[in-house]
């Protein structure tokens, strides 16, 4: 027998779906899920999506977001243990191939570069002093550009005109003294040491048979005795005894007092 029609319960319609929100949309879901998976998973579980699919959806994002995070622990891991190898392999002794030194090479002293001359032309002479003398063991020999002209005690600022050691020479222990040619302050230096600075003129060729008798001017006044006595040069007063001559002395003339102090052939 059939049932009665009306032993069966109606079926209930389907709940209507609410309304879709923007941030409900299938397409913002499935962007935020691959670039920010956190905010694309809750947006999911807000969605109308079916229970599988957000749980899918879930999964698939949660990897994606940890795949990065799980990538760098191996490579510090790699990286850690070819730092602690690298140590430990530098803390290990290594066996030397070299040949140990013989002891001759072990004696035998490192040489010490030798000090070489300075350019001291042009430098006052206590400048070139102070420079010289922290290179070498002695002291710095000063002397006199012209030949005529005496070096007085304090020199220091005098000019150094010539070296007799070149700039650029070494400077060993057993070489000689070096030396410096001094001029004073304002005065031209010589075309070499030891010349003149006051020439003395050129002798004459041939002499006269008979001096003529000296004035009173050249021979520095009367009372000096002797006015037939004359010398050519200072090698002949030398020669004669006579130097140094003076102003009254018999035989005195100018040409014999260069600097006209009153006193010929000084020197």
């Amino acid at each position: 027998m059939y049932p009665p029609p009306h032993a069966y319960a109606p079926v209930p319609a389907p709940a209507p779906r609410p309304p879709r929100r923007w941030w409900q949309h299938p397409a913002l879901i499935i962007t935020a899920l691959v670039l920010l998976p956190p905010v694309g998973i809750a947006l999911a579980w807000t969605s109308q999506w079916e229970r599988t699919q957000k749980i899918l959806a879930t999964v698939l994002s949660g990897i994606w977001f940890l795949i990065p995070l799980l990538s760098d622990p191996p490579k510090e891991a790699e990286g850690k243990g070819k730092a602690q190898t690298t140590a430990a392999a530098s803390a290990s002794p290594t066996p030397s191939t070299s040949p140990s030194p013989s002891p001759a090479q072990t004696a035998a002293p490192t040489p010490s570069a030798e000090p070489l001359m300075p350019s001291a032309v042009g430098w006052p002479y206590a400048q070139a002093e102070k420079t010289v003398e922290e290179l070498i063991d002695g002291e710095l020999k000063a002397l006199s550009a012209y030949a005529d002209v005496a070096l007085p005690a304090d020199h220091g600022t005098w000019l150094v005109c010539f070296q007799d050691i070149a700039a650029g020479t070494g400077l060993a222990p057993q070489s000689a003294a070096p030396a410096v040619h001094l001029v004073a302050p304002g005065t031209n230096c010589p075309a070499a040491p030891g010349t003149d600075l006051r020439p003395k003129p050129a002798a004459p060729t041939t002499a006269p048979t008979t001096a003529p008798a000296p004035d009173e001017d050249e021979t520095g006044g009367s009372g000096g005795g002797g006015g037939n006595v004359s010398y050519k040069n200072c090698t002949a007063v030398k020669a004669a005894g006579a130097a140094p001559i003076r102003r009254g002395d018999p035989g005195y003339a100018r040409h014999l007092d260069r600097d006209g102090d009153g006193v010929g052939c000084e020197s």
